[in-house]
């Protein structure tokens, strides 16, 4: 009885391999990929393109001490690049996840970090300085569109990427 049951174990774990590991024997099965319409990616590309001339005309004309201007400017440019980071971070996470991969646990750590300081230091910098509120509102609006647009724009590109490389039948 011992020996039946160690046999219908590993004939058990081998049924549960075959139905996870492909054999060479399988067709392979045709991919659908799906890509963004050329309205939505000129739509991404526009509102990019908004939010960065919005920003850019705001703190063109910022008024006050050439140093906020600057630190201000500095500020919208680490909100740009942690958002990139963050979403390239979220997206390998997901894939690291689907396909059963250790990932980096400190570097997690860093991107929320990067991108809460960033965020964090450029609205203290805005609520700090002596300006109009109609014009803090302004510049404050048109920062949180940069900071959804360039989300959006890393996501659309990341798409293509990935609709790229299914097209060539290759994985990252």
């Amino acid at each position: 009885m011992v020996a039946s049951d160690a046999s219908s174990s590993a004939n058990d774990t081998r049924s549960e391999r075959a139905q996870h590991t492909p054999y060479a024997t399988e067709a392979p099965r045709p991919v659908r990929v799906v890509r963004d319409t050329r309205a939505w990616q000129l739509q991404v590309w526009v509102s990019f393109a908004l939010a960065v001339g919005l920003c850019a005309v705001g703190l063109a004309w910022l008024p006050g001490l050439a140093l906020d201007r600057a630190f201000m400017v500095m500020g919208y440019v680490f909100c740009l690049s942690s958002v990139f980071v963050l979403a390239k971070a979220i997206r390998d996470g997901e894939q690291a996840q689907r396909e059963r991969r250790p990932e980096t646990p400190f570097w997690r750590l860093v991107v929320w970090g990067g991108f809460g300081v960033a965020m964090g230091l450029t609205a203290w910098g805005l609520l700090r300085m002596d300006i109009n509120p109609t014009y803090r509102a302004y510049l404050g609006v048109s920062w949180l569109y940069l900071v959804t647009t360039a989300f959006t724009l890393a996501k659309t590109l990341r798409d293509r990427f990935e609709a790229d490389l299914a097209e060539r039948g290759q994985s990252h």
